[in-house]
């Protein structure tokens, strides 16, 4: 066989880039996956109903694995069209499509301005560059909103500048729930909780709604940097069901916007104090994140990192503008290298019925998330006529129970 390969007559060839944000993966894919009409909500829901094969494909094994996530470009969106965004996205991971990413936008930011082919980014020339800062900004509609994206970059604009961090400013957070009990029924229970049959935890929204826990408070105090990583996945995995069971505590989980971006995304584990101090903050936490179906995120997770922001400027433990250090696993296990920062910067009006946001009434705030992003690769995906099990997709942790 003659290199580079080439698979002529494939009736679907997905196109991507590959890259990471603090080890986790974001696969971008440009090219290939069928097209999709109406509001990126709608897209959204005609890629859950009839493409969620490609998901499988792109997302799961033999091309991806358990813990693969993606990002799939949507040049034409209502904010698109309205001038509002310069382009939208959809994210997928192992369970389906999710609302927001940020470890995905911070690595979305840089490819998008890197990217000078217009059909593959039909707005990327009307990209502000400021000179002062030597940043440009890209507005991204994501499905939970505008997210604005700020990336350093060097050659008036043109390329992505490295040495510095990425931002983006995120849609408006908020606290839901502060401090709320949470009853964990017997058949939910896990060794770690012993005989209660409660526990605290706080509720918030960051593009996505997060449940915010101490590790101590699943019954684990060791630091979190030495977790039972299977023990954990248990602990998380309950309390996240038994969020969902109980009808008490849906009232945290209510967008005073959209129906569709009303869900439990994810189980936050979090230890104050934990992890190397970056330079220019005054304070540090870190984080283990398990979302979707209990896939683990490798980066210290942007979307939490705003919610866990404005749960901490709810809780009066945050002053505007005060810049924070946030750790994963992998930064942690690098030396603090890939830290997230997150700082509010903006408070906004208070939502929902007589201004309250639903279960408290904590304000929103605009939450800047700091990270960087680096390219891995690109790759080119078929299905060959006869594989019937790369036509499916697959996971070994499903097959094996």
């Amino acid at each position: 066989m003659d290199f580079p390969i080439t698979l002529p007559g494939q009736p679907l060839t997905i196109h991507s880039v590959e890259m990471h944000t603090t080890g986790e993966p974001t696969r971008i894919i440009y090219k290939g996956f069928p097209d999709l009409q109406g509001t990126l909500l709608s897209q959204r829901a005609l890629a859950k109903a009839k493409h969620d094969h490609i998901r499988r494909q792109i997302i799961l094994e033999p091309r991806g694995h358990w813990d693969m996530y993606g990002a799939i470009l949507r040049p034409n969106t209502e904010l698109v069209d309205s001038g509002e965004a310069h382009i939208g996205v959809l994210f997928m991971h192992n369970e389906g499509f999710s609302t927001m990413c940020g470890h995905a936008t911070i690595a979305f930011g840089r490819f998008l301005v890197d990217t000078h082919d217009l059909s593959i980014f039909p707005k990327r020339n009307e990209l502000e560059y400021d000179e002062v800062t030597q940043t440009t900004s890209i507005n991204l509609h994501a499905p939970c909103g505008i997210v604005r994206i700020t990336v350093p970059t060097k050659e008036n604009g043109y390329i992505s500048d490295t040495s510095r961090q990425i931002s983006f400013a995120s849609v408006p957070s908020f606290a839901t729930g502060i401090q709320v009990s949470v009853p964990i029924p017997e058949t939910l229970g896990w060794t770690q909780l012993g005989a209660r049959t409660s526990l605290v935890v706080d509720i918030s929204y960051g593009g996505t709604f997060y449940c915010i826990v101490p590790s101590a408070e699943l019954g684990f105090p060791s630091s979190i940097k030495n977790l039972d990583i299977s023990a954990i996945n248990v602990a998380t995995r309950s309390l996240k069901a038994a969020i969902n069971a109980s009808p008490e505590m849906q009232r945290y989980l209510r967008h005073p916007e959209s129906e569709e971006l009303g869900f439990l995304y994810s189980v936050m584990v979090v230890e104050e104090g934990s992890g190397a101090v970056a330079e220019g903050t005054v304070g540090v936490e870190s984080g283990l994140c398990f979302f979707a179906d209990q896939q683990v995120d490798r980066s210290p997770t942007g979307g939490a990192v705003a919610a866990r922001v404005a749960l901490a400027y709810a809780k009066g433990k945050r002053k505007m503008g005060e810049r924070w250090t946030y750790h994963s696993f992998v930064s942690n296990g690098f030396a603090g290298r890939g830290g997230f920062v997150g700082s509010v910067v903006e408070e906004l009006n208070l939502v929902q019925g007589g201004g309250k946001v639903e279960g408290g009434n904590q304000a929103c705030v605009r939450v800047k998330v700091e990270g960087m992003a680096f390219y891995t690769g690109a790759s080119c995906f078929v299905v060959e006529e006869g594989d019937l099990i790369g036509r499916e997709g697959f996971s070994l942790k499903g097959l094996m129970g």
